[in-house]
């Protein structure tokens, strides 16, 4: 066996990878993925090529916030926390290539350009999280990863819609909201309307709200639970997406109810047409 420190990583500068402390914690969890017994202190100390005194405080913080898991023989596991959030990760990555066949019908179906969306972390805008772009020449295009208003955008409605009443009484409090057109919503009374009839229809209609030209269609997909987790949309040109308005919502609605079945989850309402 090398003596004490002749495998030791080389010592991470605070140039190449942030304060020593981040890298030091992203190699003790790294470690404790790698060991299925787990990992004394003197172990987690070569790998991070770091004093014992210095990984204590670390390990401490780390196991407080349920990241890292200590039993009686002092040894150390990765914690509930950190595992839900892998699995979080995991479970993310594998919803979207599940729901990717239907998103691609979806697009082929209407000719317009597809979306999965979703509440971002902080929960107050709605981000993309997959598209399948439409084939004709004049079309929606928007970035993946990009975050947009609730309050104006078809995917955005769709989810604030299904909000718990105390949760969207604080948004509507709390959340600046700015007239992008002349048909944008802004006024309290008139989202909780126009979101009560979005429950009500199990889909959700703009045009022209936030950008001028530009219309959607979405409908919900659930969880096992019964949570509305994402929306599944489509975007257009508002007069193309008028002039097919009838089909195109049949087809959303479809596809909400294919997407959810096809990632777990439980469709609410089976009476919606199909």
């Amino acid at each position: 066996m090398a003596p004490d420190g002749q495998n030791r990583k080389p010592e991470k500068s605070a140039s190449r990878g942030g304060p020593q402390s981040v890298g030091r914690i992203f190699s003790i969890l790294e470690s404790l993925a790698s060991m299925d017994t787990g990992a004394t202190l003197s172990q987690l100390a070569i790998s991070a090529s770091a004093p014992k005194t210095s990984l204590v405080g670390l390990l401490a913080g780390l196991t407080e916030e349920g990241c890292v898991s200590r039993d009686e023989n002092g040894r150390y596991y990765l914690g509930p926390r950190f595992i839900t959030l892998a699995m979080r990760a995991v479970s993310g990555r594998e919803f979207l290539k599940l729901a990717r066949p239907t998103l691609v019908d979806l697009a082929r179906e209407t000719g317009e350009t597809a979306v999965i969306a979703a509440l971002n972390h902080e929960g107050d805008m709605v981000t993309y999280l997959d598209k399948v772009e439409s084939t004709n020449s004049i079309r929606y295009s928007v970035p993946i990863g990009e975050n947009r208003e609730l309050y104006c955008t078809v995917g955005g409605k769709l989810l604030l819609a299904f909000f718990e009443s105390e949760r969207l009484e604080t948004y509507l409090r709390s959340h600046k909201r700015k007239r992008y057109t002349e048909t944008t919503l802004t006024g309290k009374s008139e989202i909780k309307a126009a979101l009560e009839k979005i429950r009500q229809e199990g889909i959700a209609r703009t045009s022209d709200e936030q950008v001028h030209g530009s219309s959607g269609l979405a409908g919900p997909i659930y969880s096992n639970t019964g949570e509305v987790i994402a929306a599944i949309l489509i975007a257009g040109p508002s007069e193309r997406m008028r002039a097919n308005a009838a089909q195109n919502e049949k087809l959303v609605i479809r596809a909400a109810k294919e997407c959810t079945v096809a990632t777990g989850g439980v469709p609410i309402d089976s009476t919606l047409p199909t």
